[in-house]
């Protein structure tokens, strides 16, 4: 019971995606520049300072997010048929899922380091690096 709550803590509750997020700020370290375009394609925006290049990578939400909703059902049933009309009103907001930033930081042909802004959602994370990233 104390493991499981210290693994919540920490993170673990992110599941598989999470875990593959953070491993790629360490394994991707070294990796040459042209195997990262080939495997996480092309970025979103490009940036040199300093003798860096930067590459940043975005994964937008994977929802719409929730708004008002109408809906129309026909039913039938016991010899009876029924039409009814139905309006819907988000009450709760699940604080979901809010995509993620990945910013690699490329100096002498190779990847020096891979940041997340604070707050990233990092299963979404995963879905920008999960095909960089050796398994486990």
């Amino acid at each position: 019971m104390l493991i499981s709550a210290a693994c919540v803590l920490a993170g673990c509750a992110s599941g598989p995606g999470g875990e593959v997020a953070t491993r790629a700020q360490s394994q991707l370290v070294g990796m040459p520049k042209a195997r990262l375009l080939s495997c996480a394609g092309v970025p979103a925006r490009q940036a040199e300072a300093a003798g860096n290049e930067y590459f940043t990578y975005v994964q937008r939400p994977s929802y719409a997010g929730g708004g008002p909703s109408t809906s129309i059902g026909v039913g039938g049933g016991s010899g009876g048929v029924g039409v009814g009309l139905g309006f819907g009103l988000p009450l709760f907001s699940s604080g979901g899922d809010s995509g993620c930033e990945a910013t690699f930081t490329i100096s002498g042909g190779v990847v020096q380091r891979l940041t997340y802004p604070a707050g990233s959602h990092l299963p979404s994370c995963a879905a920008i690096v999960e095909n960089c990233v050796p398994p486990s």
